[in-house]
């Protein structure tokens, strides 16, 4: 595993950093913006940030709100964010800090590029800026502005601050180059006004810095020795490096690297957005959601994830990682821990005729045949039982080896039973209950004479089994690269089956101590967990499911 992990070429660097002796100590920092719930796709930034502060003694990482987007960003985004990471395995200890933490001292450097004939005010509107500024083959023009003094850029700033002037009036723009072949250098905005009260300042700024601004100066007042970004801020960097060098302050190594993606997996923020906003969701925490918490809520483990992360690893390049991937380091995980219970989704009922009326034995079965510490658990067994639909047919085709008429097969834990006789609704003809022979010999799943069965199947006892409801989740993608645009809209790449609700499931009675957070194999179904939001009580039973058993990951790794 560690081997694994020291591998990519960041944590080559910080190690090489720390032996040379450039640096004695190494800070990082995980820099989300508060707009909406972090994603898988945030999961490896956090490993690798956090990550590196774990494996290095002399290193810590900062968590940090970049919040500078008023409009957009809000206290619930900031919680959910941090018990995200906490729930990953993390902590930041006392280092969490907040842009707007330094909007005073940001506002100060403004001032400071002013003096220098480095910053002016421009009072072109939004779509004159925008024409103004060049193309990638043509370059910009110089604002009407761009020669004010810095007297009057000083006064004008001050009476932006003041809230003396209306929003989209006036901005603030760093004075560089309009001819620059890297467009964020064309005098990029740095301060505008907004009239939106901060989820922590509340009305106390009328002006908030551009992202480009605070995010590189941030780095800078908090000393941050490695500044990790995905790749689309490489053509930022100079700007940052323009900011710090002007104004001569602490200069972070800003290191890029490939973002993750995930096939049939909506990372767009943007997107996610209309998904909660259109009400194609229950929320950023549905369990279709590829939200951390929503991730959380389906029976996602934190090992899981980390473990995902670790695998996809860390390049240059973006990477698109396939959906089995996740959901085999899912299973491996989960066959380690969850234990397991018997089910029936959707109950046959089926009476054993030569079966005592009233008597109620008890079968052993292991909790996790994984794990030896996890012990067994006692499940009632009578006469009448429920069993799934699918697994029986009154007229098989070829290769349907569960119970059909005159068929003998092995009920998990249990005994061999042969079906005698099909009993059917006289108006529907649909099939009721079926009647069934048993041998008191075969108990625990042998034949004393050695016969074979081709099937076993599960059941839970009638009258013990407990309601609950079932939700049979899918990827809410089919379409593999859903966040490509080339045409499609967000409903189109949709799956319209992600969600199957079954009302009438059984469940064996030991499932009524469920609680939250702990995985359950539904022997042959799949892992399931009970539903965090909707199950508050024991008498409204909710169970997700959290993957099916089959690993098409691992049969093609073994394949090949």
């Amino acid at each position: 595993m560690e081997d694994r992990i020291n591998r990519d070429f960041i944590r080559d660097i910080v190690k090489e950093d720390l032996a040379s002796g450039k640096h004695e100590s190494i800070t990082t920092r995980f820099p989300p913006e508060p707009n909406g719930y972090l994603h898988i796709g945030h999961a490896a930034s956090i490993c690798l940030n956090f990550g590196i502060a774990e494996e290095n003694d002399s290193a810590t990482c900062n968590l940090r709100f970049d919040d500078t987007n008023p409009s957009k960003e809000n206290t619930e985004f900031v919680e959910a964010i941090k018990e995200d990471i906490k729930w990953l395995g993390f902590n930041w200890d006392e280092r969490e800090y907040f842009a707007s933490d330094y909007f005073e001292k940001l506002y100060g450097f403004a001032v400071t590029l002013i003096e220098k004939g480095k910053a002016y005010v421009d009072s072109q509107n939004q779509e004159e800026i925008r024409e103004n500024r060049g193309t990638l083959t043509h370059p910009g023009n110089d604002s009407p502005y761009r020669s004010r003094s810095v007297q009057e850029n000083i006064a004008l700033l001050k009476e932006m601050r003041a809230g003396k002037h209306e929003p989209g009036s006036h901005v603030l723009r760093a004075k560089i180059d309009m001819s620059s072949p890297n467009l964020n250098m064309r005098d990029p905005v740095m301060y505008r006004i907004l009239d939106t009260p901060h989820h922590r300042t509340g009305n106390t700024w009328p002006i908030y810095p551009m992202y480009d601004f605070a995010h590189g100066l941030s780095d800078s007042i908090e000393e941050v020795t490695h500044s990790l970004c995905t790749m689309e801020y490489e053509d930022h960097r100079p700007l940052y490096d323009w900011f710090i060098n002007e104004l001569k302050v602490f200069k972070s190594r800003q290191i890029e690297f490939g973002k993750i993606f995930l096939s049939h997996t909506i990372l767009s923020k943007r997107n996610l957005t209309k998904l909660v906003e259109n009400n194609l969701v229950t929320g950023w925490n549905d369990p279709r959601m590829p939200t951390i918490s929503g991730m959380r809520r389906l029976g996602y483990s934190a090992h899981s994830i980390r473990e995902f992360c670790q695998r996809v690893s860390i390049t240059r390049r973006w990477n698109t990682a396939e959906i089995e991937l996740l959901e085999h380091c899912l299973r491996e995980d989960l066959n380690k821990k969850a234990h397991r219970a018997l089910a029936v989704l959707k109950p046959l009922k089926l009476v054993i005729e030569n079966y005592p009326e009233n008597q109620v034995e008890y079968l052993e079965a292991s909790n996790n045949p994984q794990d030896d510490s996890s012990g067994i658990r006692k499940i009632p067994f009578s006469r009448e039982l429920y069993i799934e639909q699918d697994d029986f047919m009154e007229t098989p085709p070829k290769r349907f080896f569960r119970l059909t008429p005159g068929r003998e097969v092995r009920l998990r834990y249990g005994y061999f039973i042969t079906c005698k006789e099909v009993i059917k609704d006289p108006v529907t003809n649909d099939i009721m209950e079926i009647r069934c022979t048993y041998d008191p010999d075969t108990r625990g799943g042998n034949a004393p004479d050695g016969r074979k069965v081709k099937s076993t199947i599960h059941w839970v006892s009638a009258n013990h089994a407990i309601d609950a409801e079932v939700r049979l989740y899918e990827r809410l993608c089919l379409d593999p690269e859903p966040d490509i645009s080339d045409g499609k809209n967000l409903e189109s790449v949709l799956n319209p089956n992600s969600l199957e609700v079954i009302n009438s499931a059984k469940l064996e009675p030991s499932l009524k101590e469920s609680t939250s957070g702990n995985p359950i194999q539904f022997e042959r179904l799949g892992y399931f967990c009970l539903d965090s939001e909707d199950s508050k009580d024991k008498d409204n039973l909710v169970f997700n499911r959290t993957v099916s058993l089959r690993d098409s990951w691992a049969k093609t790794q073994s394949s090949n």
